[in-house]
């Protein structure tokens, strides 16, 4: 990419570097019966686990929010379906060892004034502790505040690494 003179600079890209957080796919569906079941279905065969899923539906149409335990792969079978969709990212952690576990996360997220736009459950366990994905305002912010707090963050490599034990 030039400006006007010699100088060449490369894009720099959240996917370039060795990204911690998680992918969300936002799928475009109609509201039919067995869309969803049509959606899920490509990914049979191929090795990939939804490891999240949230449906925000109307009358006529509805978007998938789902995760997947390899990206890359899940981005090849959307782009070959030819499905509309676009890509979030998301911040994994695990869920501390406290009688309230979600409520320790709101307040670190909370004291560096972050907004949560949506949090869901992810298939996940290590340990015998669960995690949850959130999506929120300023997701850089958002991992470095939780680490700070001595959180650990869920990376996809994560959710390739699991327990077995769960399924």
């Amino acid at each position: 990419m030039s400006f006007g003179d010699d100088e060449v600079m490369d894009p720099l890209t959240m996917r370039g570097r060795d990204w911690p957080g998680l992918r969300q796919f936002c799928v475009f569906a109609e509201n039919r019966v067995g869309a969803l079941h049509s959606l899920l279905r490509r990914f049979e065969g191929h090795d990939i686990r939804v490891v999240a899923l949230s449906i925000d539906n109307s009358v006529d149409c509805a978007i998938v929010r789902l995760m997947l335990n390899n990206t890359e792969r899940g981005r090849e079978i959307l782009d070959l379906s030819g499905l509309t969709y676009s890509e979030v990212d998301l911040v994994g952690v695990e869920l501390p060892e406290s009688s309230q576990p979600h409520v320790e996360i709101c307040i670190a997220l909370l004291q560096a004034e972050l907004n949560v736009h949506y949090t869901y459950p992810l298939l996940f366990r290590r340990n015998g502790r669960g995690a949850i994905a959130l999506s929120v305002d300023d997701v850089d912010l958002a991992m470095k505040t939780l680490q700070d707090k001595g959180l650990r963050l869920i990376s996809e490599r994560d959710l390739w690494d699991q327990d077995d034990e769960m399924y």
